[in-house]
């Protein structure tokens, strides 16, 4: 996947960006990126099938023309090629149809919203489990999850966090972030969201860095097959 297109400085400037967010605070921040988080493969060959049999229908609308049009293909005509061609002819829309659909801004829109918020958002909780993000040792994990065919960001906080700063202190940094995929500007609005985390958790006084205290997570960015 080649990091998503991104350089490996960009990678590397997310990182220097986590560990430095994580200097004066307890709290261990982690990036993931992910082409998609979903295949959306039935919701593709529905779109597909949908296409077909519409060409099906519009070619059943117009019989003589379809006839005249198989005729004049031929040398030696016979009605079986004007049968075959009404066989033949959805089947090849359905093909195309099916490979357009495998297109990133043609999946944004033929599937539904709400699905693509649901499946990112479940991709996000099973690399949160994956990695261990949970279990760091006073619970203050942080994942922010960037899914980009979705265009959807997740930020989710472990319960060492979100049971003392609201959920609402995250959502303009998840704006911030969606904005930056949409505009191009990716990797400057995402540096700067990381640094804002560790504001957030430094200014609270309430994730202290303790003498014993150990990177638990690996700043480095972690860019994802699946």
């Amino acid at each position: 996947m080649k990091n998503l297109n991104f350089s490996d400085s960009d990678l590397k400037k997310i990182g220097a960006a986590v560990k430095e967010a994580e200097g004066e605070t307890s709290g261990e921040i982690k990036v993931a990126l992910i082409r998609e988080s979903y295949d959306y493969a039935k919701f593709e060959l529905f779109f597909a099938l949908i296409a077909g049999f519409l060409s099906l229908g519009v070619l059943m609308l117009f019989p003589e023309k379809i006839d005249f049009f198989v005729q004049n293909m031929f040398w030696e005509y016979s009605p079986v090629y004007t049968a075959i061609f009404f066989g033949i002819f959805p089947f090849l829309v359905i093909t195309i149809f099916y490979l357009l659909a495998n297109l990133s801004f043609v999946d944004r829109l033929i599937v539904p919203k709400l699905v693509m918020k649901k499946k990112v958002n479940e991709r996000a909780v099973r690399y949160f489990m994956e990695s261990g993000i949970f279990n760091t040792r006073d619970r203050t994990g942080i994942l922010i999850f960037l899914s980009f065919l979705e265009r959807r960001v997740e930020l989710i906080a472990d319960k060492g966090i979100s049971s003392k700063i609201p959920k609402e202190r995250w959502e303009g940094i998840v704006s911030h972030i969606t904005g930056g995929i949409r505009s191009g500007k990716t990797i400057e609005n995402l540096v700067d969201s990381v640094r804002e985390c560790g504001t957030i958790l430094s200014e609270s006084d309430k994730f202290p860095i303790k003498p014993d205290d150990e990177n638990e997570l690996e700043d480095s960015v972690s860019v994802l097959e699946s």
